[in-house]
Protein backbone atom coordinates (compact mmCIF):
# COMPACT_ATOMS: atom_id res chain seq x y z
CA UNK A 1 0.00 0.00 0.00
CA UNK A 2 1.97 3.51 -0.76
CA UNK A 3 1.09 6.22 1.87
CA UNK A 4 1.07 9.89 2.32
CA UNK A 5 1.46 12.28 5.15
CA UNK A 6 -1.84 14.38 5.38
CA UNK A 7 -0.93 17.95 4.81
CA UNK A 8 -0.69 19.57 8.56
CA UNK A 9 -1.89 16.78 10.34
CA UNK A 10 1.24 14.65 10.72
CA UNK A 11 -0.99 11.53 10.13
CA UNK A 12 0.47 9.15 7.53
CA UNK A 13 -2.46 7.59 5.74
CA UNK A 14 -3.10 4.87 2.92
CA UNK A 15 -3.65 6.71 -0.27
CA UNK A 16 -6.69 4.39 -0.68
CA UNK A 17 -9.26 5.14 1.77
CA UNK A 18 -12.57 2.92 2.68
CA UNK A 19 -16.10 5.66 2.58
CA UNK A 20 -19.05 5.08 4.26
CA UNK A 21 -21.88 6.20 1.76
CA UNK A 22 -22.73 3.42 0.26
CA UNK A 23 -22.78 1.51 3.68
CA UNK A 24 -25.90 3.62 5.19
CA UNK A 25 -27.58 5.13 2.54
CA UNK A 26 -30.56 2.90 1.55
CA UNK A 27 -30.88 2.67 -2.12
CA UNK A 28 -27.14 4.07 -2.89
CA UNK A 29 -25.73 2.84 -5.55
CA UNK A 30 -26.97 -1.20 -4.97
CA UNK A 31 -30.41 -2.24 -4.14
CA UNK A 32 -28.65 -4.00 -1.24
CA UNK A 33 -31.16 -4.09 2.58
CA UNK A 34 -29.06 -1.95 4.28
CA UNK A 35 -30.61 -3.20 7.54
CA UNK A 36 -30.46 -6.76 6.73
CA UNK A 37 -28.13 -8.71 9.22
CA UNK A 38 -26.48 -10.04 6.35
CA UNK A 39 -25.76 -6.89 4.67
CA UNK A 40 -24.25 -5.89 7.52
CA UNK A 41 -22.18 -8.77 8.20
CA UNK A 42 -20.48 -8.27 4.98
CA UNK A 43 -19.85 -4.72 5.56
CA UNK A 44 -18.27 -5.41 8.96
CA UNK A 45 -16.22 -7.64 6.75
CA UNK A 46 -15.30 -5.65 4.22
CA UNK A 47 -14.08 -2.90 6.19
CA UNK A 48 -11.96 -5.65 8.54
CA UNK A 49 -10.36 -6.75 5.13
CA UNK A 50 -9.48 -3.88 4.02
CA UNK A 51 -7.69 -2.64 7.35
CA UNK A 52 -5.89 -6.07 6.94
CA UNK A 53 -4.65 -5.19 3.48
CA UNK A 54 -3.46 -1.75 4.32
CA UNK A 55 -5.49 0.66 4.14
CA UNK A 56 -6.02 2.91 7.41
CA UNK A 57 -8.00 6.08 6.12
CA UNK A 58 -11.76 5.28 7.35
CA UNK A 59 -14.27 7.98 6.57
CA UNK A 60 -18.18 8.44 7.87
CA UNK A 61 -20.66 10.67 8.82
CA UNK A 62 -24.11 10.43 11.13
CA UNK A 63 -26.29 11.17 7.69
CA UNK A 64 -25.64 7.99 6.32
CA UNK A 65 -28.16 6.40 7.12
CA UNK A 66 -28.98 8.04 10.22
CA UNK A 67 -25.81 6.87 12.32
CA UNK A 68 -26.41 3.11 10.35
CA UNK A 69 -22.71 3.74 8.66
CA UNK A 70 -21.30 4.71 12.07
CA UNK A 71 -22.79 1.54 13.84
CA UNK A 72 -21.04 -0.58 11.45
CA UNK A 73 -17.54 1.02 11.62
CA UNK A 74 -17.59 0.84 15.11
CA UNK A 75 -18.09 -2.48 15.14
CA UNK A 76 -15.68 -3.23 12.63
CA UNK A 77 -12.90 -0.86 13.82
CA UNK A 78 -13.06 -2.17 17.36
CA UNK A 79 -9.43 -3.40 18.65
CA UNK A 80 -7.67 -1.84 16.03
CA UNK A 81 -9.17 1.84 16.46
CA UNK A 82 -5.61 2.86 17.60
CA UNK A 83 -4.00 1.31 14.29
CA UNK A 84 -6.23 3.75 11.62
CA UNK A 85 -7.26 7.39 10.52
CA UNK A 86 -10.91 7.44 11.12
CA UNK A 87 -13.11 10.53 9.97
CA UNK A 88 -16.57 11.63 10.85
CA UNK A 89 -18.90 14.64 10.00
CA UNK A 90 -21.57 16.91 11.69
CA UNK A 91 -24.11 19.13 10.12
CA UNK A 92 -24.45 22.76 10.21
CA UNK A 93 -28.22 23.26 11.21
CA UNK A 94 -29.85 26.57 11.29
CA UNK A 95 -30.10 28.07 13.69
CA UNK A 96 -27.36 27.09 15.23
CA UNK A 97 -27.23 25.37 18.17
CA UNK A 98 -23.80 23.99 19.78
CA UNK A 99 -25.54 22.07 22.71
CA UNK A 100 -27.47 19.96 20.31
CA UNK A 101 -24.24 19.52 17.99
CA UNK A 102 -22.38 18.66 20.90
CA UNK A 103 -25.01 15.85 21.66
CA UNK A 104 -25.17 15.02 18.36
CA UNK A 105 -20.96 14.38 18.09
CA UNK A 106 -21.61 12.22 21.60
CA UNK A 107 -24.13 10.16 19.94
CA UNK A 108 -21.67 9.67 16.36
CA UNK A 109 -18.86 8.93 18.67
CA UNK A 110 -20.60 6.21 21.06
CA UNK A 111 -22.11 4.52 17.70
CA UNK A 112 -18.01 4.84 16.78
CA UNK A 113 -17.20 3.43 20.07
CA UNK A 114 -14.54 5.60 20.25
CA UNK A 115 -13.41 8.47 22.93
CA UNK A 116 -12.48 10.91 19.71
CA UNK A 117 -12.76 10.68 16.09
CA UNK A 118 -9.16 11.70 14.38
CA UNK A 119 -10.80 14.03 12.19
CA UNK A 120 -14.24 16.06 12.53
CA UNK A 121 -15.48 17.44 9.46
CA UNK A 122 -18.37 20.45 8.47
CA UNK A 123 -20.41 18.29 6.49
CA UNK A 124 -20.87 20.40 3.42
CA UNK A 125 -21.97 20.63 -0.06
CA UNK A 126 -21.82 23.95 -2.41
CA UNK A 127 -20.87 27.21 -0.81
CA UNK A 128 -22.08 30.17 -2.17
CA UNK A 129 -21.20 34.11 -0.27
CA UNK A 130 -24.43 34.01 1.14
CA UNK A 131 -23.71 30.34 2.83
CA UNK A 132 -20.52 30.96 3.95
CA UNK A 133 -21.54 34.58 5.33
CA UNK A 134 -23.74 32.55 7.55
CA UNK A 135 -21.34 29.98 8.74
CA UNK A 136 -18.89 32.60 9.86
CA UNK A 137 -21.58 34.69 11.89
CA UNK A 138 -22.55 31.79 13.39
CA UNK A 139 -19.93 30.49 15.37
CA UNK A 140 -19.87 26.69 14.44
CA UNK A 141 -16.20 26.85 13.54
CA UNK A 142 -15.46 28.35 17.36
CA UNK A 143 -17.66 24.86 18.48
CA UNK A 144 -15.49 23.22 15.82
CA UNK A 145 -12.08 24.78 17.50
CA UNK A 146 -14.14 24.31 21.18
CA UNK A 147 -14.69 20.15 20.40
CA UNK A 148 -10.85 20.00 19.54
CA UNK A 149 -9.82 21.50 22.96
CA UNK A 150 -12.06 19.09 24.76
CA UNK A 151 -10.79 16.46 23.19
CA UNK A 152 -13.55 15.14 20.91
CA UNK A 153 -11.17 15.32 17.97
CA UNK A 154 -7.81 15.55 17.18
CA UNK A 155 -7.48 17.74 13.29
CA UNK A 156 -10.95 20.04 11.82
CA UNK A 157 -12.29 19.14 7.84
CA UNK A 158 -14.66 20.63 5.42
CA UNK A 159 -16.55 18.55 2.55
CA UNK A 160 -17.71 20.32 -0.60
CA UNK A 161 -19.16 19.05 -3.65
CA UNK A 162 -18.16 22.33 -5.97
CA UNK A 163 -15.61 25.03 -5.93
CA UNK A 164 -16.54 28.33 -5.29
CA UNK A 165 -15.67 31.84 -3.94
CA UNK A 166 -17.61 30.92 -1.01
CA UNK A 167 -15.62 27.82 -0.03
CA UNK A 168 -11.98 29.73 -0.70
CA UNK A 169 -13.24 32.42 1.89
CA UNK A 170 -13.96 29.48 4.41
CA UNK A 171 -10.61 27.60 3.87
CA UNK A 172 -9.00 31.03 3.79
CA UNK A 173 -9.74 30.95 7.85
CA UNK A 174 -7.04 28.87 8.51
CA UNK A 175 -9.32 26.85 10.19
CA UNK A 176 -9.59 23.71 8.55
CA UNK A 177 -6.73 20.89 8.31
CA UNK A 178 -8.58 18.67 5.91
CA UNK A 179 -10.61 18.73 2.90
CA UNK A 180 -12.86 16.13 1.16
CA UNK A 181 -13.61 17.25 -2.38
CA UNK A 182 -15.46 15.62 -5.53
CA UNK A 183 -12.64 15.02 -7.65
CA UNK A 184 -12.76 11.75 -10.57
CA UNK A 185 -11.75 11.50 -14.34
CA UNK A 186 -15.12 13.21 -15.18
CA UNK A 187 -15.10 16.15 -12.68
CA UNK A 188 -11.54 17.49 -12.53
CA UNK A 189 -12.49 20.79 -12.12
CA UNK A 190 -11.07 20.77 -8.64
CA UNK A 191 -7.87 19.86 -9.91
CA UNK A 192 -7.17 21.35 -13.68
CA UNK A 193 -3.79 19.79 -14.69
CA UNK A 194 -4.89 21.76 -18.22
CA UNK A 195 -3.60 24.45 -16.16
CA UNK A 196 -0.76 23.20 -14.44
CA UNK A 197 -2.60 22.09 -11.59
CA UNK A 198 -5.28 24.65 -11.05
CA UNK A 199 -8.46 24.56 -8.54
CA UNK A 200 -9.33 24.12 -4.60
CA UNK A 201 -7.18 20.95 -4.13
CA UNK A 202 -4.08 22.88 -4.45
CA UNK A 203 -5.04 26.04 -3.03
CA UNK A 204 -5.93 24.22 -0.57
CA UNK A 205 -2.78 22.41 -0.71
CA UNK A 206 -1.02 25.81 -0.76
CA UNK A 207 -2.43 26.10 2.77
CA UNK A 208 -1.16 23.01 4.13
CA UNK A 209 -3.76 21.33 3.92
CA UNK A 210 -4.18 17.53 3.84
CA UNK A 211 -6.71 16.62 0.64
CA UNK A 212 -9.06 13.67 0.60
CA UNK A 213 -11.04 13.03 -2.38
CA UNK A 214 -14.66 11.53 -2.60
CA UNK A 215 -16.72 9.69 -5.69
CA UNK A 216 -13.46 8.97 -7.18
CA UNK A 217 -15.29 6.14 -8.77
CA UNK A 218 -17.57 8.52 -10.25
CA UNK A 219 -20.72 7.28 -8.34
CA UNK A 220 -20.71 4.55 -11.31
CA UNK A 221 -21.81 7.16 -14.16
CA UNK A 222 -18.65 6.52 -15.83
CA UNK A 223 -19.96 2.92 -15.98
CA UNK A 224 -23.32 3.76 -16.48
CA UNK A 225 -22.31 6.10 -19.76
CA UNK A 226 -19.97 3.81 -20.90
CA UNK A 227 -22.10 0.59 -20.86
CA UNK A 228 -24.93 2.36 -23.02
CA UNK A 229 -21.79 2.88 -25.65
CA UNK A 230 -20.06 -0.09 -24.88
CA UNK A 231 -22.33 -3.12 -23.86
CA UNK A 232 -19.05 -5.25 -23.54
CA UNK A 233 -17.18 -3.37 -21.75
CA UNK A 234 -16.49 -4.83 -18.25
CA UNK A 235 -17.49 -2.66 -15.38
CA UNK A 236 -14.39 -3.74 -13.51
CA UNK A 237 -12.29 -2.10 -16.21
CA UNK A 238 -14.29 1.22 -15.87
CA UNK A 239 -13.76 1.53 -12.40
CA UNK A 240 -10.06 0.34 -12.63
CA UNK A 241 -9.50 3.60 -15.16
CA UNK A 242 -11.33 5.87 -13.26
CA UNK A 243 -10.01 5.15 -9.68
CA UNK A 244 -6.41 5.17 -11.19
CA UNK A 245 -6.58 8.24 -12.60
CA UNK A 246 -7.67 9.77 -9.06
CA UNK A 247 -4.82 8.25 -7.24
CA UNK A 248 -2.32 9.27 -10.50
CA UNK A 249 -2.76 13.16 -9.36
CA UNK A 250 0.29 13.91 -6.78
CA UNK A 251 -1.99 16.15 -5.10
CA UNK A 252 -5.04 14.25 -3.37
CA UNK A 253 -3.83 12.26 -0.94
CA UNK A 254 -6.28 9.81 -0.02
CA UNK A 255 -8.92 8.45 -2.56
CA UNK A 256 -12.20 7.48 -0.37
CA UNK A 257 -13.93 4.78 -2.01
CA UNK A 258 -16.76 3.55 -1.53
CA UNK A 259 -17.09 -0.29 -0.50
CA UNK A 260 -19.55 -2.60 0.57
CA UNK A 261 -17.42 -6.05 -0.14
CA UNK A 262 -13.85 -7.73 0.30
CA UNK A 263 -13.90 -8.34 -3.32
CA UNK A 264 -14.14 -4.68 -3.98
CA UNK A 265 -11.57 -4.00 -1.09
CA UNK A 266 -9.30 -6.90 -2.69
CA UNK A 267 -9.77 -5.04 -6.25
CA UNK A 268 -8.82 -1.37 -5.32
CA UNK A 269 -6.48 -2.57 -2.82
CA UNK A 270 -4.65 -4.02 -5.75
CA UNK A 271 -4.85 -0.94 -7.53
CA UNK A 272 -3.32 1.03 -4.63
CA UNK A 273 -0.92 -1.10 -4.20
CA UNK A 274 1.05 -0.48 -7.14
CA UNK A 275 2.36 3.28 -7.35
CA UNK A 276 4.23 2.49 -10.51
CA UNK A 277 0.69 1.81 -12.32
CA UNK A 278 -0.12 5.35 -12.77
CA UNK A 279 -0.95 7.88 -15.57
CA UNK A 280 0.70 11.01 -16.51
CA UNK A 281 -1.61 13.63 -16.37
CA UNK A 282 0.53 16.13 -17.73
CA UNK A 283 1.09 13.96 -20.70
CA UNK A 284 -2.34 12.99 -20.93
CA UNK A 285 -3.43 16.38 -21.21
CA UNK A 286 -0.63 17.87 -23.61
CA UNK A 287 -2.34 19.39 -27.21
CA UNK A 288 0.22 20.57 -29.03
CA UNK A 289 1.98 17.97 -31.87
Amino acid sequence: MEYRTLGRTGLRVSRLGFGGAPAGLRRYLTADDRDSPAFRRALIAAIRAAAARGVTYFDTAPGYGEGLAEGMFGEALEGIREKVVLATKFFFREPWDPAAATAALRESLDRLKTPAVDILQYHGDSFDDARSDRILASGVLDWMEEMRRRGHTRFLGITAEAPSGGLERLLKTGRFDVGLFAYSLIYQCVCDYQREPFGIIPYARSLGMGCAVMRPLTSGFLQKLLAAEFPDLPADRVSRMALKFVLSTPEVDVAVAGMISEAEVDANVRLADDPADRYDLRALHHRYV
